[in-house]
């Protein structure tokens, strides 16, 4: 089912209040708390409250709708998204510049004035894509980690099971727990290890940037959710007629 934005409740996002906010792996982080909104009913941070009482406050636009599910998106992909845009961008532009140079039509300064500007913001952008990388590295560490705390706890299991130590309901609700443990870290780690070798090909250069651009295109779902956005509101949904 294709994502769609949410109905919009006479335009009062606090109707949304009490919601269950998941991540993209099936896991449940909290529920909407509340929502700052700027002057000209602009909601820019979102409010959560976490299973583990805490208050956390979220940009607006990490947050998705995907049919009835609302879905906060982890910062890092939002990170990777950007620099797989804006690093192709500047780069085309200073193609394009070298090409007006070549044809003359613009002058020697001001191409080595516009040209180190372009190569100054190239810089940067690979230096923050390094430094995405280096964090996605120590999440997929922590996947890892993860991944194996859960085998061993399905060994654990196991064995109580084999010396009768656990009854057949306990046994069968924990292994459930366990399965979707390791289903949903699995799928982050893919996810994770996706994000990583994008960046990666544009940091080394080891994928030329159009090629990069495509594999981004293509890889994107079609179409993305919308985000809980601009006014009217971010979980906003167009009434079905």
């Amino acid at each position: 089912m294709e994502d769609e934005v949410m109905p919009k409740p006479s335009s009062n996002p606090f109707l949304f209040v009490g919601k269950t906010v998941s991540d993209e792996y099936g896991r449940q982080i909290g529920r909407i708390a509340s929502f700052m909104v700027s002057p000209d009913g602009r909601i820019n941070t979102v409010f959560v409250e976490h299973g583990d009482g805490e208050f956390l406050r979220y940009p607006n636009t990490q947050f998705r709708v995907n049919g009835s599910n609302i879905i906060i998106l982890p910062s890092v992909k939002l990170k990777v998204k950007t620099l797989c845009d804006e690093i192709p961008l500047i780069w085309r532009k200073d193609q394009a510049l070298k090409e007006l140079s070549e044809k003359k039509r613009v002058s020697t300064e001001m191409f080595n004035d516009i040209h180190k500007s372009f190569e100054g913001a190239l810089n940067q952008l690979k230096a923050d894509a390094q430094a995405t990388i280096d964090d996605i590295d120590q999440q997929m560490e922590k996947c890892a980690q993860q991944v194996n705390d859960l085998h061993s706890a399905l060994v654990n299991l196991e064995i109580e099971r084999e010396i009768s130590r656990i009854d057949d309901e306990s046994y069968q609700t924990a292994m459930g727990m366990i399965q979707q443990g390791l289903k949903h870290v699995n799928a982050e780690k893919t996810d994770l290890n996706a994000m990583r070798n994008k960046l990666s090909n544009i940091v080394l250069g080891d994928t030329s940037i159009t090629s990069v651009e495509k594999e981004t295109e293509k890889e994107a779902p079609a179409p993305q959710a919308s985000t809980l956005p601009e006014p009217p509101v971010v979980v906003h949904v167009k009434p079905s007629s």
